[in-house]
Order: structure tokens, then sequence, then C-alpha cells
């Protein structure tokens, strides 16, 4: 695995950890809920054979250092903020996105709020309850999700979540792509980290936040919804289908399941180059 070059995004209220492969057209990858850059290694590496490839830790995860107190109703514009300063200093003001999960729904406000920095943009997966018809349900759930991890703990209520987003199945990515042991006991480490943050300023605002469904349809030609091949049951599934139809889009299907970015890097990098390709 080709050692990346780091770096650090420096803002007023944050400092964003940053790791770039490849020489080829920007690419900038939002992570998912889990909030850390590691978990793309995989598939980033295999990108950068054709993009240069920017991945880095969402602002409050892992090495992503924030200097002022956590404004829960601004979470998702301060993602979309550090995605354009990330565009801007590091691919010269213009990049393909993709992001999935949580980061499916920063590439979404992305393209609404900055349409003139995205090239190409996929979302895959983002579990956005607020485009639903029975938004009031799902959104409803999650506040019952939090309530769980305050009541029951932090155990509970994790294991509630993985089966409603259908993460039964094997989570790790294939054999050949393991990090050391060394990285992968710190990456571990910081999930862990993660999860706590996840739960307490993520996991009841991300699904209520409200696109302007009028501002993507003018930059729709640049966006490609995704979803998994093996997921339709799962509530991850449906956002995306709804986008799709209100949209006027095709919904596009990526192999693998909710993580197949992790569990099937090579294959789902392959789909990208092609969503990425028009």
């Amino acid at each position: 695995m080709p050692t990346p070059r780091t770096g650090r995004l420096s803002l007023p209220d944050a400092s964003i950890y940053y790791e770039v492969r490849g020489d080829g057209p920007p690419l900038l990858l939002i992570p998912t809920g889990n909030g850390d850059a590691a978990p793309f290694a995989p598939m980033a590496d295999d990108l950068a054979r054709q993009y240069t490839v920017i991945t880095y830790d969402r602002r409050g995860f892992s090495r992503s250092r924030v200097f002022t107190d956590v404004d829960d109703a601004r979470r998702v514009d301060d993602d979309v903020s550090d995605a354009r300063h990330l565009i801007d200093q590091l691919g010269g003001g213009h990049a393909d996105v993709f992001g999935s999960c949580s980061g499916g729904i920063v590439a979404l406000s992305l393209l609404q709020r900055h349409p003139g920095r995205v090239r190409r943009l996929v979302s895959h997966e983002p579990p956005l309850a607020s485009v639903l018809p029975d938004a009031d349900h799902w959104l409803a759930y999650y506040d019952n999700l939090y309530a769980t991890y305050r009541a029951e703990g932090l155990a509970a209520a994790k294991e509630a979540f993985r089966a409603h987003v259908g993460l039964g199945a094997e989570t790790r990515p294939p054999p050949g792509s393991e990090l050391p042991p060394q990285l992968l006991e710190e990456l571990l480490e910081r999930l862990r980290r993660n999860l706590l943050f996840w739960f307490e300023h993520e996991v009841r605002t991300f699904p209520g936040h409200r696109l302007d469904t009028g501002a993507l349809a003018a930059s729709a030609d640049r966006l490609v919804l995704a979803a998994s091949t093996t997921g339709r049951d799962q509530f991850a599934y449906r956002p995306n289908e709804a986008l799709a139809a209100a949209l006027g889009l095709p919904l596009r299907h990526f192999p693998g399941g909710h993580v197949a970015h992790v569990t099937h890097p090579f294959a789902f990098a392959a789909a990208l180059r092609d969503a990425l390709s028009g």
C-alpha cells in the first residue's frame, strides 16, 4: 500500500487532516458516518492510478480537530464548507466528488451550494430521511435511536443501528487490503471515539437535513445517484430512489452493500470510474 501525502487544511475554527494520492484530475472522497479517511484507502490507492485522490477526516472526527463548540444545526453546512476549501486548496477549485452515507449528504449539499466546484458528483446511499414520503416515521426512528444511546448505552444503540442499515454481514476489506496491525489498531481506536461523536452530533441532524431539490435539478447533468446491488430492502437504498424519481434521474447500482467501498474496493472503484466518466 503506497504512502499518501498528508497535510492539514487550517481554518479559523478547525484543522482538517487530509491525504493525497496520485497525480491525475482531482477526486474528493467525502467520508461516511465513521468520519475517517482510512477506510477509503484500498479504493483510493486503486483510483490514484487515474486521479489525484483527496481523502480526509471530517471535522470533529479522528485527526480533524474543532476549536469551538459543535453546533449541531450547522454540521452539514460546516462539512460542505470544509469540502469546498479542500477542493480549492488541493484541487485547483474544481473536482470530481464522491460521498457515501453521511458523506453522500454532504456531497449533495456541496453540489447544491457550490456547483461551480464540481465536475461530476456521485452520492451513494445518503440516509436522507427528509426526502421520503414517510419522513416523519424515519426521523422518529433516529430520535429513538439517540434515546436508546442515552438510556441503554453505546453497545445497544450500535447494534440497533447496524441491524437497521444492514451491516450484519462482513464489513472488512478483502484479503491483501488490510492495514498493518499497528495502523489497524490506531484506526479502530479512532472509530470507537468517532462513534460517540456521531451519536452525539450527527445521528439526528443529518437524516433530517433539507435539500433544495430545485437547485440540485439545475446541476442534475453532473449528478449520479448510486445505490447498492444487495441493499434494496434496506432504508439506505430508499432516499436516492426517491431523489432519482424527483429529479428524473436513473438510479445507478454499485456492486456490494452499503459499505462496499470497504468490502469490494476494486469493483467499487471500477464502478465509480465508469460513473465519473459519464
